[in-house]
């Protein structure tokens, strides 16, 4: 073995090696989700969720530490080559070895502060395991039916064992299986993942009923209201399925020790599903970057759109553009801001990091950073292209028929909300006009006031959910303080063009939020009538109270009509709690 060789294989070994370490210490929180789940440990469960987020970044960053103290800082482009041989030979037969690339790949683009793609010291095309060493845990688990539809949803219940046990299990079987009969009638069989989606206050059973040769899919979702579990949804589509792992909601707590086997699982129940959303949804975002930035190189390489300005009003803070047929959009951060805008560059990334951290109900979409992106210069559009070098030039240059992007963020693609309103027929954006309001609901409750409420900062899902996309003026709610209008003291303070009372920096007025909306008159009284509190700072200080007072909302991803009532000891016309929001069946058939 020659030196070099040596020092590859020492260097490899320090790379894995911190790997496993990410890996069981990521494994060992998620773990913990069970334990939080079942003793209502909400605040526990949040610290965990948290930990999670920092966990890769924190051994990323521990471990070119640990590089530079072996090497120096003296590692070149032909010895990272045979680094990355010996660290290939090391994962090849391991499961999760796509993760493990994804781990490598992000030592050695910060390492050698790689521009574009480097194919030697990179992994780009992930290729399953040539030999995992020993079997896998199988990943789902089928129960055949024998008996009553009852019987067999009982079966499967009774194989998810929790410490604080069922609230009734005959009671909560019966009640799955009449969703069943609704949708499915005949099962012969249901195939259930063998691990418990855990995310905030809720936990998800997630399979598949089989009849002959159709298959329909099953998402029960269950409660720990009282210290015992009990089913409160049962969902039967690949649209609510999808919902339920939505780009809007935080990331799951799901012990998977085959990540890979389950998304193969979950995308054969929703095949319309992102692979790069499916891994990010079960935690693994980072290797859902990957999966995104290898579909951003296929879209490239099998077609010749050009990027140009994405649909909706210039932003001010962001130049965003996308490609025609490709669902997601891409910000760069321009370099000066225009009045009235008051932040800064480093205020924006610190709004993008507090979402990236913070629960979002379903209502903030998720966002994934990019460095040192390097696309061909004919690529864009020269409008595109001339902006990008004029307003962003800190960002964007040129080199040689290339353009280098130092820094960028994607989201999924939704239709701004200002024109969707006017193109949606008129039922659609009378529901879209009422979701508006339930979404500064959700945000509320989970803490989160968008700053500016303009309808042009919000977007609608494909299944016609109103959603939250421009950070720039984010903040907590508890960091907000809402007040009511004075009166005027004089007719010339009523007519004055500025304010005759103090405001401060963080003063808001409700009050003056619905004439920059934008609504048209009829939407206006419509949205009056459902949300006219919106426009007190009652509201307001009333959320403000329950988040000092540490309560957490409840807001799951599935309307009131589908949730299973009366659980056990529940009355009759107990109402649905606090904060769950209570969409329409119809817009819960759609895809997110």
């Amino acid at each position: 073995m020659t030196a070099e060789t040596a020092r590859a294989e020492q260097i490899a070994e320090i790379i894995f090696a911190a790997f496993d370490r990410y890996f069981s210490d990521y494994h060992r929180l998620t773990l913990g989700a069970r334990l939080h789940f079942e003793t209502e440990d909400w605040a526990g469960a949040r610290r965990d969720s948290l930990a999670r987020l920092d966990l890769y970044g924190q051994v990323v960053c521990d471990t070119l530490d640990d590089l530079r103290r072996v090497t120096g800082g003296a590692c070149d482009h032909r010895l990272w080559k045979a680094i990355k041989r010996s660290y290939r030979d090391r994962i090849l037969c391991r499961h999760g070895a796509e993760l493990a690339e994804t781990f490598f790949n992000s030592i050695t683009r910060r390492a050698l502060t790689i521009v574009g793609i480097d194919a030697d010291v990179e992994f780009l095309d992930i290729r399953p395991p040539a030999c995992p060493v020993g079997p896998a845990a199988p990943v789902t688990r089928t129960f055949a039916r024998t008996g009553s539809i009852e019987s067999l949803v009982a079966q499967v219940l009774g194989s998810y064992w929790f410490a604080s046990g069922y609230e009734d299990l005959a009671r909560n079987a019966a009640f799955v299986a009449h969703r069943i009969a609704q949708s499915a009638a005949g099962a012969d069989s249901i195939e259930m993942a063998v691990p418990v989606f855990f995310r905030n206050k809720g936990a998800y059973l997630v399979g598949r009923i089989r009849r002959r040769h159709a298959i329909t899919p099953l998402v029960i979702a269950l409660l720990n209201p009282r210290g015992r579990v009990a089913v409160d949804a049962v969902l039967t589509t690949e649209d609510e399925a999808s919902i339920v792992f939505s780009f809007t909601r935080s990331y799951f707590f799901v012990d998977a020790p085959c990540p890979g086997e389950l998304v193969k699982f979950l995308r054969a129940l929703m095949p319309r599903k992102p692979l790069a959303e499916l891994y990010t949804a079960i935690g693994y975002n980072k290797h859902g970057k990957t999966e995104l930035y290898r579909s951003l190189r296929q879209q490239l390489q099998t077609s010749s759109e050009r990027f140009d300005f994405a649909r909706g009003a210039r932003g001010m803070v962001m130049i965003v553009f996308a490609m025609p047929s490709y669902d997601v959009i891409f910000k760069v951060v321009r370099d000066r801001f225009a009045e009235p805008k008051t932040c800064t560059r480093r205020d924006v990334m610190e709004k993008y990091q507090l979402v990236f951290k913070h629960d979002r109900a379903g209502r903030l979409v998720d966002a994934q950073e990019f460095e040192f992106l390097r696309v061909e210069r004919d690529r864009f559009t020269p409008a595109l292209l001339d902006e990008l070098r004029e307003a962003a030039g800190e960002t964007v240059s040129l080199d040689g028929d290339s353009v280098v992007i130092r820094h960028l963020y994607t989201e999924r693609r939704v239709t701004p909300l200002d024109l969707y309103l006017t193109e949606a027929p008129p039922d659609a954006a009378r529901d879209a006009v009422l979701d508006y309001g339930q979404a500064l609901r959700d945000l509320a409750a989970n803490n989160i006031f968008p700053g500016d409420l303009l309808l042009k900062n919000f977007g609608v899902t494909r299944h016609g959910r109103v959603v939250f996309y421009d950070y720039d003026e984010l903040a907590l709610l508890t960091d907000c303080n809402f007040r009511a209008l004075p009166v005027a003291r004089t007719l010339e303070d009523e007519v004055a063009g500025e304010p005759w009372f103090y405001v401060g920096d963080r003063d808001i007025f409700p009050e003056e939020f619905l004439p920059f909306l934008g609504l048209t008159s009829a939407q206006r009284e419509m949205f009056l009538a459902a949300h006219g509190d919106l426009l007190m700072p009652g509201f307001w200080q009333g959320m403000q109270r329950e988040h000092r007072e540490g309560r957490v909302a409840d807001i799951f991803p599935y309307g009131s009509g589908r949730r299973v009532r009366p659980l056990a000891g529940d009355r009759k016309d107990a109402p649905v709690p606090s904060g769950v929001h209570a969409d329409r069946d119809r817009r819960t058939r759609r895809t997110e």
